[in-house]
C-alpha cells in the first residue's frame, strides 16, 4: 500500500479532501463579505466628510488605494449611492444613499435607544437616571430608573421641571436653540420664571445655586454651554444634586435630556466627575446614532 494512503489510514480525524470548486465557493463567500465592508470605508469617509472630496483624498481617508478606490466607486455610482460632479470630479454621496438614511432615520425611536443604554449608565454612576423630552408645558420626565441604594426624590413620570432650578429644565433651556421659535418659546418662560422666584420664600436655602436676575441667568445659560452639560446643587430639592446632558438628533435639535442625580453626600457634583462624564459620553453617542454630526 503506498505510503501516502497508509498515512491518512491512520488519522481518525481525517476529513474529506475539499473539491476544487468547494474551496472556490468559500473563498468567493470570504471574498464577497470582506468586499462590501472594504467598500464601506468608502461610504463611510464620505458620511464623515464635510462635503464632496476629491479621489485621492477620498482614498486617502478610506485607507485604501486611489486605483481601487475608484473600482468601487464606479459600482456605488451604478447604484446611486455615489455621485461625481463633472465638473470638479468631486465624489459625493447619492440619492439611493440618501433614501437609505432618511429611512433608517425614519424608524429610530429615540427614548427607546435611550432606555437601552440606562442600564449600563447606571452601572456606571450607581445614580438614579431618567430621561426627559419636550412637552407641551416644558421639559418632562418620560422614563424613570431608580439606583439600588438611593435618595427618595419626590419626583414622577410626567412631572414638567422648572427650567431655571432643575439641570433638567437649564440643559433645554440653554440646547433648544438661541434664535428662532425655540428662542422665542423659552425666553417668556424664562422671565416668568424668574419673577415667580424672586417671591418664593427659601427658608434658609442656599442662594448660591439660584440664579436672581436676568444677568444671572445669562451667566447660568452660558456655563451650561460651555461644560455641554446642565448641572444643580440644591437648587431644586435641599441635598439633592444632579446633572442633565442633551442628546440631538439629526437635525441638530435637541431631541431629549438623559439626567443623573442624587444625594450630594454621595453624588459626585463636580463637572469633570465620574456621574457627569459618563452621562456626557452616553449622550454624545445616542446622539451620533440618532445621526447628529456636531461641528467642528
Amino acid at each position: 500500500m503506498p505510503a501516502t494512503v497508509r498515512t491518512a489510514a491512520l488519522l481518525p480525524d481525517a476529513q474529506p479532501a475539499t473539491t476544487p470548486d468547494a474551496a472556490d465557493d468559500a473563498d468567493q463567500a470570504r471574498a464577497g463579505i470582506q468586499s462590501v465592508e472594504v467598500g464601506f470605508a468608502l461610504l463611510d469617509a464620505l458620511a464623515q466628510a464635510s462635503g464632496a472630496l476629491m479621489l485621492r483624498d477620498l482614498a486617502a481617508a478610506a485607507g485604501m488605494s486611489a486605483a481601487k478606490a475608484h473600482r468601487y466607486l464606479v459600482s456605488f455610482q451604478r447604484m446611486g449611492l455615489v455621485l461625481q460632479d463633472p465638473v470638479s470630479t468631486r465624489y459625493d454621496l447619492g440619492p439611493a444613499a440618501l433614501r437609505l438614511g432618511l429611512a433608517s432615520l425614519s424608524r429610530i425611536d429615540a427614548v427607546r435607544l435611550a432606555r437601552e443604554r440606562m442600564a449600563g449608565l447606571l452601572a456606571e454612576t450607581g445614580h438614579t437616571l431618567a430621561i426627559a423630552v419636550w412637552g407641551n408645558q416644558g421639559p418632562t420626565m418620560v422614563h424613570w430608573l431608580e439606583a439600588p441604594q438611593t435618595v427618595p426624590v419626590t419626583l414622577r413620570l410626567g412631572d414638567v421641571m422648572p427650567l431655571l432650578t432643575s439641570a433638567t429644565g437649564r440643559c433645554f433651556a440653554a440646547f433648544m436653540g438661541t434664535e428662532g421659535r425655540d428662542a422665542e418659546r423659552i425666553g417668556p418662560m424664562l422671565r416668568e420664571e424668574l419673577a415667580r422666584l424672586k417671591k418664593l420664600p427659601r427658608n434658609g436655602m442656599p442662594l448660591d445655586d439660584v440664579p436672581q436676575t436676568p444677568q444671572d441667568v445669562q451667566a447660568m445659560l452660558d456655563e451650561t454651554r460651555r461644560h455641554g452639560v446642565a448641572r444643580v446643587v440644591h437648587s431644586l430639592l435641599p441635598g439633592v444634586g444632579g446633572f442633565c446632558a442633551p442628546v440631538f438628533d439629526a437635525q441638530g435639535r435637541l431631541a431629549m435630556g438623559l439626567v443623573v442625580l442624587g444625594s450630594v453626600a454621595t453624588l459626585d457634583t463636580d463637572w469633570n466627575g465620574t456621574p457627569a462624564q459618563a452621562l456626557l459620553r452616553c449622550a454624545r453617542q445616542l446622539s451620533l446614532d440618532l445621526g447628529h454630526r456636531p461641528r467642528l
